[in-house]
């Protein structure tokens, strides 16, 4: 597969255009198959609930802390998909909620923070600079655990999406929690090579999402710090999810090319912004550096794929 394309100039977004594009790569994503599973209704449902907040739970003699979204709408009774970001290097839970817009999903959603690691900034495991011994898989499980018995979720419905390191780290919970992660969408990925082997339980679902201008990940990897080219993180996927080699590939708007596998035991689409930044697609507030797609809202796109997708 070559995702190489003539290139498309980067130019300012026309609202009506970046609507139009982004209501078409909304209806793409929306046309998968609708999971139709009733769910499994967690032990916290009938409990009385916590607002929205900062919370902590302790995992692996640490105290971590976490910023919590329950929607407005939120019932004890029905049970709720419950979404997990993960911020980039440096960057807080808060900060990611604030320029994500993830908090307008109809869902419960978590902001974990990391722990401190090099050059006193937080970080996610499996990146060269994260601290040392932190077990955040295992906290992603102890989070879990804490949520699910305090909230009325649907266990079938728990989704890891993140940023940069913290969208590296949603590869490593789809490797290795894949009976409890439904699906994952990164943004931006970190994915470092960690040298051991890959082997989900399960076909996994993922939505990857990547600029192609990106300067602090590079779209085309970085061998001096072992990140891989973004094609083959999404081809390694589409091996491991069944999927035939050749994708579909559309063009919406001036500046963002879809790439949606077929055949796959689980869905496989990467979407690749021309000259995209090391940013969150759609967002109006700071995100990282570089050029930030209006052609579709990162948050919407993400919010249809993981609807689309149970255990």
């Amino acid at each position: 597969m070559n995702l190489a394309r003539p290139k498309i100039p980067r130019r300012t977004a026309r609202r009506v255009g970046a609507l139009l594009g982004a209501a078409a790569l909304v209806t793409a994503a929306t046309t998968l198959p609708t999971a139709t599973a009733a769910g499994a209704h967690s032990a916290g449902c009938g409990k009385q609930a916590a607002p929205s907040g900062d919370y902590t739970v302790t995992s692996g003699g640490l105290t971590r802390t976490y910023r919590l979204h329950v929607p407005d709408n939120y019932q004890s009774s029905k049970a709720q998909r419950l979404i997990l970001v993960y911020h980039g290097r440096g960057k807080t839970g808060a900060q990611t909620e604030a320029f994500s817009d993830l908090s307008k999903l109809d869902a419960i959603v978590a902001y974990p923070n990391g722990v401190i690691g090099d050059e006193n900034k937080q970080a996610w495991q499996g990146a060269p600079y994260s601290a040392d011994g932190v077990d955040d898989v295992q906290f992603t499980e102890d989070l879990l655990d804490q949520l699910e018995a305090s909230y009325c979720v649907d266990t079938d419905a728990v989704y890891a999406t993140g940023k940069s390191n913290g969208a590296g780290f949603t590869g490593i919970l789809a490797c290795r929690l894949a009976d409890r992660i439904a699906a994952i969408a990164p943004v931006s990925g970190a994915f470092y090579i960690e040298g051991t082997h890959c082997a989900p339980s399960r076909p996994v679902p993922v939505l990857d999402i990547h600029g192609t201008g990106d300067t602090t990940i590079p779209y085309g990897g970085d061998g001096e710090r072992d990140l891989p080219d973004v094609q083959t993180w999404v081809r390694d996927w589409t091996i491991r999810d069944h999927c035939d080699p050749d994708p579909k590939t559309s063009q919406l708007g001036d500046d963002v090319l879809k790439f949606t596998y077929k055949g796959c035991k689980a869905d496989v689409v990467h979407v690749a912004v021309t000259d995209g930044g090391h940013s969150w697609p759609g967002s109006d507030a700071t995100s990282g550096p570089g050029y930030v797609t209006q052609t579709f809202e990162a948050h919407e796109l993400i919010g249809a794929f993981f609807k689309a997708h149970t255990l």
